[in-house]
């Protein structure tokens, strides 16, 4: 499957997901191992990860985008990845209001022809205050629990309690007309 290919809203399947974000993480690899060596705000400790991408609606009825959070070396953004690996349009540089989970953020165009136009929106850079991948994951993870939208978990109504009986009542230490009165 290439995962440059278009493909319909209708079918942006996990299979789909998994070949575009891999293509993502495959083009950063390739930047700090080409562009990004020597440099010093790489923190060794670090490897280019993705984490937490799920599919979400484009806007206006576009194609759908992938979004999560990327890890680098010398970044952690969360970033909007079309479905299909679009021109840019010019709007490399140019920053555009995003819906992304609950919230609304400021995001930035980048374009690479590799994987097509995306969006970022810096969480942290440089990453030098991360002591391993692990934390960093971690810190992914809750960044994107606080902006996407959690199911409510099942809230049983209240049960009416029954009056008690009199003798119950008083081993309990209430007056059995008490529940009535409250």
């Amino acid at each position: 499957m290439n995962p440059l290919a278009p493909m319909a809203t209708s079918a942006a399947s996990p299979a789909q997901l998994a070949a575009r974000v891999q293509a993502l993480v495959d083009f950063y690899r390739h930047v700090q191992t080409e562009r990004m060596q020597g440099v010093p705000l790489l923190n060794p400790a670090l490897l280019v990860e993705a984490v937490g991408f799920e599919w979400a609606e484009g806007e206006e009825g576009t194609e759908p985008v992938a979004e999560g959070v990327l890890i680098t070396p010398w970044f952690m953004s969360l970033l909007r990845l079309p479905a299909v690996n679009l021109p840019h349009g010019n709007r490399v540089g140019r920053k555009a209001v995003r819906d992304f989970g609950s919230e609304r953020f400021d995001f930035i165009g980048a374009h690479d022809p590799a994987i097509g136009y995306h969006e970022t929106c810096a969480l942290f850079s440089p990453m030098n205050g991360f002591s391993s991948q692990n934390l960093a994951r971690e810190t992914a993870l809750a960044s994107l629990a606080l902006v996407r939208p959690q199911p409510e978990p099942d809230v049983m109504a209240p049960v009416a309690a029954e009056p008690l009986p009199p003798r119950r009542a008083f081993f309990m230490a209430r007056r059995p007309d008490a529940g009535a009165a409250a």
